[in-house]
């Protein structure tokens, strides 16, 4: 890793708090200061909210942990102010390929259709992340926005009392107390907090182990996702293999059930494997190291009380497919401006449970596609393998076994069907990838994309239609983005939100999630729509 990664970025200081008498009260307080944590306060700090973060480190994640970072994650990212430094240091990626033994059975493209501001997936460090995150508090701290971060700040307690969660938090300089109207729990999956509150998991941990290793080295591999089941250099098991920046690049060895942790991570044990993979002409040094259990569980709920768990803290998942950090991240972006508008007395905190609905529904489906991808991967009988090898054998000639074969599911951004704050679709005409509850694409218009034009408010957009410049409606302000398909550059607007209308006009959330859409303007449902998306109708 970077040594500059090494170096403190938050440093431990003494705050007034800790000689408070009563405990200080913060608005909120989050616990993590990971991709996150961080990105849920920049997200609270943004909108004037004060957070303060708090963590018991003081400096970024060791290792590259979580690689993969979904479209939609970089769109998020993007509202944060942090989506273009992460897709210009990232390893941009659309193609992937599956090996079976020693031979290529097929690729695929993630991203065939053009029209998008970020690519399908790129790879980045998770520590690269973090400092970007760091830097974008910094900017905001010197641009007057309520954040802080304080650093070997360790959460050693919590207690919920109703009207606000009580802290008692360890030091270098000792323990003190404090407390926080709400609580949003961000500090992993081994989550001290969720253990505190003598909460835990439901779910499936699989018999089966990964071996993580970051290597440096200069190698002539494409920037592609390779994925190998049954190779020659890890017979009856599976391998992967990622570039990062910087030279580095991710391998993944299955080792089994049935191993010594501590010993398999040992260099003169994991070099060797490497070398198997690699060749004993490829020049190599680890960097970093490390063993994952497959896991695929949740807490059963994620609001409890005034203590909101998000990422992985609430829910866990095998790494394939990248679902870890780009659901955490989408986490963040369905609760924090819900918390806003109950912050600001605009909504009852019972709007916090429809972060609960939705985000439960789109971990089920991270869950079952992780499960799913992690038993087709290491199947668990003689006839699950022989399946299994069936269709990778098929998939080589034969386009429609493809679909069937599972080295993980990729990240695809959750649609709210069902959701309780969807209001009717009223564009039978309009696509199915913009209907209520979906998240909305992006698409070229003018000189521009789209979703930056949305941002991160209640918005009208109007497409070849005509719509108050702005509306209010139980206290909140709606903006209008009004364009039409003549000033689109490609088909791609009318495609993704028209279908067969000529026109349309949609609700969108400030998650940029669809809450109605309809052909034209009408005023009274779109209130209606407005509040049913607050929790107040």
């Amino acid at each position: 890793m970077n040594k500059i990664f090494e170096v403190p970025l938050y440093p431990y200081a003494r705050h007034a708090d800790q000689d408070a008498t009563p405990p200080a009260r913060h608005r909120v307080v989050v616990v993590g200061a990971g991709p996150v944590g961080l990105a849920a306060a920049i997200d609270l700090a943004q909108s004037g909210v004060p957070v303060l973060v708090l963590d018991d480190n003081d400096k970024v994640s060791s290792g590259s942990r979580a690689i993969c970072f979904a479209k939609r994650t970089l769109e998020i990212a993007d509202r944060l102010g942090v989506g273009h430094a992460m897709a210009d240091k990232g390893v941009e990626w659309n193609m992937g390929k599956v090996f079976f033994g020693d031979r290529k059975v097929y690729d695929f493209n993630l991203l065939p259709e053009d029209g998008h501001q970020f690519p399908a997936f790129v790879n980045l460090q998770q520590y690269y992340i973090e400092d970007y995150l760091v830097d974008r508090v910094r900017s905001l701290q010197a641009a007057g926005a309520p954040i802080e971060i304080r650093g070997k700040n360790r959460v050693a307690g919590v207690t919920d009392h109703g009207s606000h969660a009580r802290l008692t938090v360890d030091t270098p300089d000792g323990g003190y107390t404090l407390e926080a109207e709400w609580l949003i729990a961000c500090d992993g999956a081994g989550s001290p907090i969720r253990a505190q509150m003598g909460l835990d998991f439901v779910g499936r941990v699989f018999e089966d182990n990964f071996l993580i290793a970051d290597v440096t080295m200069e190698a002539d591999f494409p920037t592609e996702r390779w994925f190998w089941f049954d190779p020659p250099f890890n017979k009856g098991q599976s391998a992967l293999l990622h570039k990062q920046p910087d030279g580095v690049w991710r391998i993944d060895l299955q080792l089994g059930w049935d191993i010594d942790k501590a010993e398999e991570k040992k260099p003169e044990n994991v070099i060797p494997r490497l070398k198997a993979m690699l060749g004993d002409d490829v020049q190599f040094e680890l960097e970093w190291v490390s063993i994952y259990t497959f896991q695929c569980r949740r807490m059963e709920r994620f609001r409890h009380g005034r203590v909101i768990f998000a990422g992985d803290s609430a829910h866990q998942v095998s790494p394939f497919g990248a679902r870890g950090a780009n659901s955490g991240l989408q986490d963040t972006d369905n609760l924090m401006w819900k918390l806003k508008l109950v912050l600001e007395g605009l909504a009852d905190d019972s709007l916090l449970d429809s972060y609960d609905t939705e985000r439960i529904a789109a971990a089920e489906e991270n869950i079952l596609n992780s499960s799913r991808s992690t038993d087709f991967i290491t199947p668990k009988s003689e006839m699950s393998r022989i399946f299994r090898d069936a269709v990778l054998d098929l998939s080589e000639h034969h386009g429609f076994a493809r679909p069937l074969v599972n080295s993980g599911r990729l990240s695809l951004p959750s649609i709210y069907d069902g959701s309780p704050l969807n209001s009717g679709d009223h564009l039978p005409g309009g696509p199915a990838r913009t209907r209520p509850g979906a998240p909305c694409p992006d698409a070229p218009i003018k000189d521009c994309f789209l979703l930056p034009q949305l941002g991160n408010t209640f918005t009208l957009l109007a497409i070849n239609a005509e719509a108050p410049e702005t509306l209010e409606e139980a206290g909140v302000t709606i903006s209008r983005l009004s364009i039409s398909t003549d000033d689109a550059t490609t088909t791609a607007l009318r495609d993704r939100y028209l279908g067969t209308e000529a026109s349309a006009v949609y609700l969108i959330r400030p998650d940029q999630h669809v809450a109605t859409r309809m052909p034209a303007f009408d005023d009274a449902k779109i209130r209606a729509a407005m509040r049913r998306t607050i929790g107040k109708e």
